[in-house]
């Protein structure tokens, strides 16, 4: 079978001639595919050759080991994201529901709150069973405090520190009376004064009076003050003891309302611990701030006055958060699965760090920002907690501090709310530090394989990290098998984006131009965002023609519409060739010229274009000098591929003398940076040519890399490269003796356009595979390579001979030219 069926039989020997048009391009047979319409076929379980990343995506899943989270490597579009999000959502779905999580408020240090781990759906109902208590005791300990056993037990209290007071009292007007002396109160306070027969005595009396009765008296009333001073300084002690006794009282009274109340959230989550401690501080913090409860109830009977309502402006939050104290006895639901299916699959497409470990949100109030643990958001890390976070690569690594934080969660097997401005101290708003919740998280990591090298070079911790490497692949080899699942595969994406289903020449068309996006006859892209859009495409132009069906027509349009929308670029490049303001011939023979071909890539657009070589040479040292690289055009691979020349002159020539040799090599009209050895090859020929003084066929192009033996070696790009020429020789007009010259080893990768394998079986164009430069520069002079004799020499009218006959002559001339000049220095000595 030829190749539009199978692939070719291997060679044995070097080609004699110009490749059949049958080797040009591999073609699907519809008759093998056996279905009328991939509506008929099912879907594939899993994306199609992906079977090593799916056995990497199942270990990295399966093995519960810390390090083992996955990185998924691939080309943008190859449906890596897709692929995990089904195996992981599959694998998920039979996996426990992760536990709920709560922030609460801790009562020994307010600015870490405390997080609470329930069993999943148990938060909502914590929640809901927290506020319900909050409001049972805003109505019950006030009633309390109301009631009459309270105020009859308080007036107790009271009368009890009343009755000391004036016990008091009355002890200290007794020892006065009995000293004649009388304790009266006034509006200045209380003062001693002496009396005699129930009559106070007058000042100017008591001048009158003996002076040792006056002493007496003063003595007298000194102690007694000093007896007064005492019984002031008890007071304090008296009102100290009496405010205790209430407190007491008020513990008692609120412990009667409380106790009741939180016995019933004590059995409601009786088999948690930690709620239940929780719940222990909780009582106890209500019973030693009771006085909340009746400010509550006073800003609540304030707030259905009229005009007492909340502020205008944006403070209504602020005022129901921070204004409210009694939140502290609320919990914050930051995880909730309570309507989760098994395990959690989050993908985060703003990887930011507070995306990633949740954010302290902070309200303006009253000119300052504030908080409390009811402002704390969840992350990225809480959703996903017992489940997969998805990320991309890319989108982590610019986000600043990002990647730092996560692979601090990940090494700490914690989630801590941090924010960048508290990492550089840029804010001094007083903020909270709540508690790292556990994290039971396994990362799945999305990236370039370029990504993935960089991180593992020069990142030391990554490879501890990420132990699990799910690679995708992007082609398959092209066998029947292949080709009825790629069918299958085409009528998933037809049924999963409601496209029109394919009929089996529009699948045979999308399975080539799979091969041609492989740029491998003998292989398929799987590239599912290449297949997907051309899917599409191929739909609106079969809605345009009215068929039910995609056919190969449509296929085919749709990729000619597509090079059509983005070629300008090429279409400029020939036509600058074309009116000759770059200079390429296509017929003729010219000495130390050659036609070199190369691959333009810009976005989605890659084209071939030729482009002039040219060589000039003369008696040297042995060297020959890239123009390229002297002007700093040349990168490092097509200097490599020039010195490779050097080496391939002196292993063939240079045996018995020295090179005397140099020459220069250029690429003519060439504005921008030269890269690669595709050229090499037309190098050497256009070199072989100038020296041998044997003009060059100006009908052939040519691409190939050499090594120093002088065998082609593959290259990239050949379609484009081949088309290329091809197009330019069209426009010119073809003369059936044009052709380009190509490695022999890149014919398994031939799928060229139908137009250049038609002029190929008309005889209008020629491709040739080779093998070696000595084929391949018999086909570009018409002269015979030669081959030496047991004296090592070659045929005089061979391209070997004419290069050693000249090389010969040059280093003749340059030993003469050298004995001059030794005898000119004898005779100016």
């Amino acid at each position: 079978m030829a190749r539009e069926t199978e692939k070719s039989p291997k060679r044995s020997g070097p080609r004699t001639g110009p490749l059949a048009a049958g080797e040009l391009r591999r073609s699907c047979d519809i008759g093998c595919l056996g279905f009328a319409s991939t509506a008929e076929l099912s879907p594939p379980e899993h994306v199609f050759g992906q079977e090593r990343a799916i056995n990497a995506v199942h270990f990295g899943a399966d093995i519960a080991r810390e390090g083992y989270n996955l990185f998924v490597l691939g080309d943008p579009g190859s449906g890596k994201r897709s692929l995990v999000r089904q195996l992981l959502d599959q694998r998920a779905a039979a996996q426990p529901v992760p536990s709920d999580w709560v922030y609460v408020y801790n009562f020994a240090e307010p600015h870490r709150p405390n997080a609470i781990e329930l069993p999943a759906g148990q938060g909502v109902r914590f929640r809901d069973s927290l506020s319900q208590m909050v409001e049972e005791l805003r109505t019950a300990v006030p009633a309390i405090f109301d009631s009459e056993e309270y105020r009859v037990r308080r007036h107790a209290v009271d009368e009890i520190t009343q009755h000391q007071q004036q016990a008091a009292f009355e002890i200290l007007e007794k020892r006065a009376a009995e000293k004649s002396i009388r304790v009266v109160r006034t509006p200045a306070g209380i003062t001693l004064v002496p009396f005699r027969n129930n009559e106070l005595i007058k000042p100017e009396t008591f001048e009158a009076m003996p002076e040792a009765e006056r002493k007496q008296i003063e003595a007298d009333i000194q102690e007694l003050q000093r007896s007064m001073v005492q019984t002031f300084e008890r007071m304090p002690r008296l009102e100290k003891e009496r405010r205790k006794n209430l407190r007491e009282l008020n513990r008692e009274f609120a412990n009667l309302a409380v106790r009741e109340i939180l016995d019933e959230e004590r059995a409601a989550f009786a088999e948690i611990a930690e709620v239940r401690a929780y719940l222990d501080l909780v009582q106890a913090d209500i019973i030693n701030n009771v006085q909340l409860f009746a400010q509550s109830q006073e800003m609540q009977e304030a707030s259905e006055l009229p005009g007492a309502g909340q502020p205008e402006g944006g403070d209504g939050m602020a005022q129901t958060l921070l204004g409210n104290p009694l939140h502290r006895y609320e919990a914050n639901l930051i995880v909730d699965n309570s309507k989760t299916k098994g395990a959690p699959v989050v993908e985060e497409g703003k990887p930011t760090v507070q995306q990633l470990v949740g954010r302290v949100e902070h309200i303006a109030h009253m000119g300052a920002l504030v908080t409390n643990f009811m402002l704390i958001k969840p992350g990225a890390l809480h959703r996903a907690n017992g489940g997969y976070l998805l990320i991309d690569s890319r989108a982590l690594l610019m986000q600043p501090y990002a990647w730092d934080t996560l692979k601090r969660a990940m090494w700490n097997r914690e989630t801590r709310i941090e924010s960048p401005a508290d990492m550089l101290s840029l804010v001094s708003t007083i903020s909270l530090d709540p508690e790292p919740i556990p994290l039971r998280t396994k990362v799945v990591l999305f990236g370039e394989p370029l990504t993935y090298y960089l991180l593992s070079a020069h990142d030391p911790e990554f490879q501890g990290l990420f132990k699990t490497v799910a690679e995708m692949e992007t082609t398959v080899d092209w066998t029947p098998q292949s080709e009825r699942i790629y069918a299958r595969q085409l009528g998933a994406i037809c049924q999963a984006e409601a496209l029109r289903h394919l009929d089996p020449s529009g699948v045979a068309r999308m399975i080539e131009q799979a091969a041609r996006h492989a740029a491998d006859a003998e292989k398929l892209s799987i590239h599912l965002g290449h297949i997907a859009d051309l899917l599409r495409e191929a739909d609106y132009w079969a809605g345009k023609a009215g068929a039910e069906l995609i056919a190969a027509a449509h296929v085919q349009q749709a990729v000619d519409m597509r090079e059509q929308r983005i070629g300008r670029i090429r279409e400029k490049s020939q036509e600058a060739i074309t009116r000759e303001i770059v200079l390429i011939d296509t017929d003729g023979a010219r000495v130390g010229q050659i036609n070199g071909l190369s691959v333009l890539s810009i976005g989605d657009l890659s084209f071939g274009r030729p482009t002039r070589i040219s060589a000039r040479i003369g008696i040297g040292a042995g060297s020959v000098l890239d123009i390229e690289r002297e002007v700093e055009l040349g990168g490092p691979l097509h200097s490599k591929g020039v010195l490779i020349l050097s080496g391939f002159l002196r292993e063939r020539f240079g045996m018995q003398s020295p090179l005397a040799l140099t020459a220069s090599l250029v690429f003519e009209q060439s504005y921008g940076g030269v890269d690669g050895d595709s050229a090499s090859s037309a190098e050497l020929y256009c070199l072989l040519s100038a020296i041998a003084e044997t003009p060059i066929k100006q009908c052939f192009a040519v691409t190939g890399s050499v090594n120093q033996h002088g065998q082609v070696q593959a290259i990239g790009g050949v379609n484009e490269k081949i088309e290329g020429f091809f197009d330019i020789c069209v426009a010119r007009g073809l003369t059936g003796v044009q052709g380009v010259l190509i490695p022999s080893a890149n014919v398994m990768h031939l799928m060229l356009r139908q137009d250049v394998v038609a002029a190929v079986r008309d005889g209008l164009f020629h491709i040739h595979a080779i093998d070696s430069i000595d084929q391949g520069i018999e086909i570009l002079t018409g002269v015979k390579a030669g081959e030496p004799n047991a004296d090592g020499r070659y045929p005089e009218d061979s391209i070997n001979g004419r290069v050693a006959a000249r090389l010969a002559a040059f280093a003749k001339a340059r030993k003469a030219s050298a004995g001059d000049e030794e005898a000119g220095n004898g005779k100016r000595a």
